[in-house]
């Protein structure tokens, strides 16, 4: 992905022990990146997505 340490972070609606993603949203403005990760596993493997294509999915959570 990147050489740059993203900052991780969970909803503040997640519950602790709860099955939660973190995202970091550091990279959007340097590399157009949303990286995702389980938050149980936070040494584990992370998925990055597009700025763009994050964001569609965020509005369709909302609806």
């Amino acid at each position: 992905m990147t050489t740059e340490s993203p900052r991780w972070f969970k909803s503040s609606y997640s519950a602790d022990g709860g099955q939660c993603v973190e995202v970091a949203h550091d990279l959007v403005p340097t590399h157009d990146l949303v990286p995702v990760r389980d938050s149980k596993v936070p040494a584990g493997p992370s998925l990055a997505v597009s700025a763009a294509a994050f964001a569609v999915f965020i509005e369709s959570v909302k609806q």
